[in-house]
Formats: C-alpha cells, structure tokens, sequence
C-alpha cells in the first residue's frame, strides 16, 4: 500500500513551515512570504494576519509539546537553515541565519529554539513510523527549485544564478508557458563541491518519505532559463543541466535512489536517455492518451513495466471534469464508460503493465472541476480543495479493494 504525499505538501508543510511560519511566526515573514499561506484558506490580508499569526503560534506551541513527550531534540533537520553545512563542510556563518530570520535579537531566539526543541519532522517521522506498522510506505514529492527567499537560497547564494529564474516554454497547460520564478541553481558551483547540497537535500528527503518523485527530471538534462523581471516564460532560453554526473554523486554516498523521474511536458531524446542510463521509472497520464497517435506513450497500450500509471496528477483536472470538457467525438474515441468516466479511468490505469498505479482521491470519490487541485501557470485558488471525513465509506474502501484485487495489484501478506 502506497500513501502519496504531493509537491504541495512535501514543499510547503516539510520545508517552509517550520523554517518560516511555526519558527518565526507570521510577523517575521516578508509580505510576499505570506502567499505561500495561501493553501491554508485563502489570501493572507491584513484583517487575517493576527488569526493566522496565532495559528502559527499555537502550531509552534503544540510542536514543542510534542518534542518534549518524544524527548526530541534540536539539530541539523530542525534549523532554520535546513542543510547545516555549507560547501565546505563547515556551518553556515551567524549572520546567514540572521538574514533569514528577519529580527533583530537572532540569538535570543536560536536559543529559545534550541531549548523548545522538535520543529515539524517529528510528526513525519511518527506518521511514516506508523505507517510502516501498517504495511504502508510514503511516497514523496520533490520539487526540482526552491523558493525565491527561502533558506536554501538565502544560506547558499554562491549556489544560484543571478538573472535568470525557472519556468518552462509555452505548452498545452499554458500559452505563455509556466514563469515559476524560482531561483535557478549555479551547476558550475554545485558541481565544484561534489553537489554537496543535493547530497544532504535527498538525504533529509528520505527521513520522510520512502521513495519520491522527483519533478521536472527534464530539467536536469536541460532547463529553461528565463530572464528575470519577465512577465510571461515566453522569451526564455534552453540551458544545459548537469545530467548523470549529479546523480551519480548521491548515489555514491546515499546508495540506490528510491526515486521516480517526472518526464511530462517537452522530452527530448537526451531526457529519455538518462531516464534509462540511471533506471528510474518515468510516468504515464492516461488523461494524456487521447488522440489518433498510436505511438503515444500514455497509451496503455505503449505503458512500461518500469513506469507508475497516473490517471491523472495534482496539475490535471479531476477525470470527471476531463471527461465533462471532451468533445464528443473525443468521447467516443476514448471508448471510456460514460457512465462512470472516472472508475473506468481507474481500472485502465490499474490494469496497465505499469508496476505502480495512482488516482487522486478526487477520482476515486468521483468529484468534477470543483475538486481540481493545482492550475499550473495560477498562483490563486490551488491546493484548497479537502476531502471530508464520511467521503472515505466502506462501500468505496471495498470497491477500490475490489478493483485492486481483480488487477492483481495486492501484495500478499
């Protein structure tokens, strides 16, 4: 059994929560930082600051509580630098911490920080602790950049560049492309430490999670760069990435990598490549199968044994609201049930050679467009959708074990 967590919650709950929101609380935050709040119910305004400030608050509150049962104790994976070493194997300076934290009196609170102790990784490592006792691993999400401001990029400047931020060129998402705006990191750098911070980035990855996708895999063979200040990733430009070499250089301290490679959008043969030179498994969409092409990878007939089926991810709409914006001829040319689109997208993708299958629970509840999770290309209204607690019945837990079953997806005991 497979717990999925997503992009959103590995990026934004394991990493800018503790180092931002639960340790300096809202009124250290820039006021851009406060978009990043935006999952927890809606945009951040001045009437909500002091509601959310005490949210904060008591969530810090409750973390040291639960530090102290656990007799937790502050280290390197509960700092405010997440990474507490620097290229050189040394810690960062004093007064990096002190950039980021945004207060005058960093001492005092480093100090109150090491005495309260915890942060959020304890209550990952309990969950996935009980988890494992249940038969269940955690499959994470890592997002290939990370966020402008952050304590990744705030510790470690030498490791970006300077002009330039991520995106991706126009595609069938978005007419502009996708302007992400993050950070791009300075692989001439990265390279001269022996990639150092993607050493300690997969290892404190995995003291959450058992295997994780890694997003935007393209982007380690070749990445789009586009000039900061734009408005639109139109006006980008293609950049070489670091390929192999730097996974080749986890691999050599951490050993196999528990990884799957999200190789959506524009791949090129090189991507391909590599996918296959390091044996990661990529992805298949079925939602992406549609079409006369019957080369096209998402096909099931065209599924890999060596590949995880996804009816649809985080970034597609729910298989309902799909099925609900196709044409009619579009339809019929999938020859999918009309009367119930979603679980018969769900026994294709359970029934593909593909060793692992995924659906978002919006699928298996059968939920339209409403459901949706992410736009990308949007900053407003993503990640708020939530499921409520009498939407997992019996009667849905049994079909799904039905389905399971009938796939020969259960593992025995």
């Amino acid at each position: 059994t497979l717990c999925w967590l997503p992009n959103f919650a590995y990026n934004h709950m394991a990493r800018r929560i503790p180092y931002k929101a639960a340790a300096c609380t809202l009124r250290h935050l820039r006021p851009e930082e406060t978009r990043s709040l935006e999952a927890f119910g809606g945009d951040v305004g001045d009437r909500r600051r002091g509601r959310i400030e005490k949210a904060c608050e008591r969530l810090l509150l409750r973390q040291q509580r639960a530090a102290r049962r656990n007799g937790a104790r502050f280290g390197r994976t509960a700092s405010l630098c997440p990474w507490g070493e620097d290229g050189r194997g040394g810690h960062q300076s004093r007064c990096e911490e002190e950039r980021f934290l945004h207060v005058k009196h960093a001492d005092e609170l480093r100090g109150s920080l090491q005495e309260r102790g915890g942060g959020i990784l304890p209550y990952f490592t309990a969950r996935r602790a009980h988890a494992a006792k249940l038969g269940v691993r955690i499959f994470g999400d890592m997002p290939i950049y990370v966020a402008d401001g952050s304590a990744d990029h705030v510790a470690h400047p030498m490791l970006f560049q300077k002009g330039f931020v991520a995106g991706v060129p126009p595609d069938s998402f978005a007419k502009t492309g996708q302007l992400w705006g993050n950070p791009l990191y300075d692989w001439t750098a990265m390279r001269a430490d022996g990639y150092r911070w993607w050493i300690e980035r997969f290892r404190h990855a995995f003291d959450l999670v058992d295997l994780t996708r890694v997003d935007h895999f393209r982007g380690f063979v070749a990445y789009w760069a586009v000039p900061a200040g734009n408005t639109t990733a139109v006006e980008g430009k293609w950049r070489r990435g670091p390929g192999a070499d730097l996974f080749r250089a986890i691999e050599h301290e951490l050993g196999p990598l528990p990884v799957v490679a999200e190789d959506l959008g524009v791949i090129t043969e090189p991507v391909v490549r590599l996918r296959h030179e390091l044996g990661y498994p990529g992805m298949v969409v079925l939602q992406f199968g549609l079409g006369r092409d019957s080369s096209n990878q998402h096909l099931p007939a065209n599924h890999e044994e060596h590949s995880v089926a996804y009816t649809g991810t985080h970034d597609n709409d729910t298989t309902r609201g799909w099925w609900e914006s196709l044409s009619e001829a579009d339809r019929t040319w999938s020859d999918i049930d009309p009367a119930d689109p979603a679980w018969a997208l769900l026994a294709a993708a359970w029934g593909s050679r593909a060793a692992l299958a995924i659906a978002p629970l919006q699928d298996v509840l059968e939920l339209g467009n409403e459901a949706r999770m992410n736009l990308p290309g949007t900053e407003h209204g993503n990640w708020h959708w939530r499921y409520a607690a009498g939407d997992l019945t019996s009667e849905r837990a049994a079909r799904l074990r039905a389905l399971t079953s009938s796939s020969r997806r259960v593992r025995s005991a």
